[in-house]
């Protein structure tokens, strides 16, 4: 059920935005896969599979929820520092160049009008931190991974996760704290796969979209934003 917040002119307006092909001119998922190749830490055959359910996101065919358990069984045991500390490193050498100026003077267009910055992403905390440390945003909703009291991880993620219909959970959650008028409020994104919140808010756009959701936008006359490097 969509959670309504009483709103007056004076309530928050927040701008969101997904990170992959919308603040930056990539895929992180793709780099970061393919980092762990290069490194030898993931085998031939699990970077052909992982690389192909990146490609069936791409086109809403996948039942993320279930790949993902999958692909975090893996990450059971392992100490969630270190993996914080290896995704850092690799974000200072391939990503932090990365960022569209566009999305930058964007950003900076909303801070300017006083709009609550928030990244909405189904990346990890490990990437999406350092993102919104270097853009000065004010809040972050991602896919969470689960961690015992040890310090290492379960092998699975915390539900919702932060994808389609979870993002809208995240928003009107955070939007409830917040106190954020959603009806009023702005979505940046690429994907096909974030139209539930695309339709959540007052002001969605497509920025770098993907050709579904490209079609779509032109068809319902949403706005269309291409950022170039």
């Amino acid at each position: 059920m969509t959670t309504v917040t009483e709103t007056t002119p004076d309530t928050p307006i927040a701008a969101f935005f997904d990170l992959d092909e919308t603040l930056i001119a990539a895929n992180s998922a793709r780099l970061w896969i393919t980092h762990m190749w290069r490194q030898g830490k993931l085998g031939l055959r699990d970077t052909v599979r992982s690389l192909g359910w990146l490609l069936r996101y791409r086109f809403a065919m996948i039942d993320m929820a279930d790949i993902s358990r999958k692909a975090l069984a893996g990450l059971d045991g392992q100490v969630e520092d270190e993996l914080r500390a290896d995704v850092l490193a690799w974000y200072e050498q391939q990503i932090k160049d990365l960022f569209y100026d566009d999305a930058i003077a964007l950003i900076e267009r909303h801070r300017e009008q006083g709009h609550h910055l928030i990244l909405l992403t189904a990346a990890s905390p490990y990437i999406a931190e350092p993102v919104c440390r270097d853009l000065q945003l004010h809040d972050l909703l991602c896919t969470r991974l689960e961690v015992r009291p040890d310090g290492r991880f379960s092998g699975r993620p915390v539900e919702p996760l932060c994808y389609g219909e979870g993002k809208v959970h995240w928003a009107e959650r955070l939007a409830q704290e917040r106190g954020v008028d959603l009806d009023r409020s702005y979505f940046y994104t690429d994907s096909y796969t974030d139209l539930p919140m695309l339709r959540r808010v007052g002001h969605p756009v497509a920025t770098n979209p993907d050709p579904r959701l490209r079609r779509l936008a032109l068809q319902e006359g949403m706005a269309v934003r291409d950022f170039v490097q």
